[in-house]
């Protein structure tokens, strides 16, 4: 969410019309659940989902500090919601699970377009070249803000992980910041932040571990189990 929040009209449609700054943990499990869903869940309740969200998207409209109107609706903050998002997550597994190539990236959100044009998404991005076209494109309107700042420690601070798993927040976060593009990293106030020495390698251990664990009841193993194929 950290690139999806410097847009501010993106930012003040999320943090003016949600419960994230009262409660995170219940936000980002809806956010979760969502994705899960949109993904692995079945194509009816997967649409039936995605129409309930868009109905509530189109009651949220406003202005941010400085003026500009805003729709959760507007295309332009759809793609800017959907490109990051993507953006994020494939980014992350490249990063600290798996090197992909221009190839990989293309596959991924390929198979996301379905889901992109089912929340309202116009032209979903379906290579790495859109992903970096749509950045380059709001890099100028993209700016810090006490709510990213606030956001960021929410992050670190709110418990969201189970155990001892909370511990490790902090470093999940930094690992999230050290992701964004240097240009827009120091736009951002955010150059700073990132991974420290030796951290990077260490996160990428902590998910090779995890990898190695079998949830049963992940939606991803719902869906292999769903379609009677095997599962990992």
């Amino acid at each position: 969410m950290i690139l999806e929040l410097t847009l501010p009209k993106v930012r003040h449609g999320v943090w003016d019309h949600s419960v994230f700054p009262q409660d995170p943990v219940v936000r980002l499990k809806r956010t979760g659940l969502a994705a899960m869903v949109s993904f692995y869940g079945a194509r009816s309740v997967a649409l039936k989902m995605i129409e309930g969200v868009n109905q509530r998207h189109a009651k949220i409209s406003g202005k941010t500090i400085d003026g500009q109107s805003y729709r959760a609706t507007d295309p332009e903050l759809l793609l800017w919601v959907q490109a990051t998002a993507a953006w994020g997550f494939i980014e992350a597994y490249s990063a600290y699970a798996q090197k992909l190539s221009g190839e990989d990236w293309s596959e991924a959100l390929t198979e996301a377009v379905p889901v992109a044009e089912a929340y309202g998404v116009g032209d979903p991005p379906r290579n790495r070249p859109d992903i970096d076209a749509i950045l380059t494109k709001h890099q100028t309107d993209l700016d810090p803000s006490e709510t990213l700042n606030t956001f960021l420690t929410l992050m670190k601070t709110t418990p969201t992980l189970p155990g001892a798993g909370r511990f490790l927040q902090p470093l999940f976060v930094r690992a999230a910041i050290n992701l964004v593009p240097d240009e827009i990293s120091e736009q951002l106030g955010l150059a700073r932040q990132g991974l420290r020495n030796g951290e990077r390698l260490l996160v990428q251990t902590l998910v090779s571990g995890s990898r190695l664990i079998s949830l049963r009841n992940h939606p991803a193993a719902l869906q292999r189990q769903r379609l009677g194929l095997n599962p990992r």
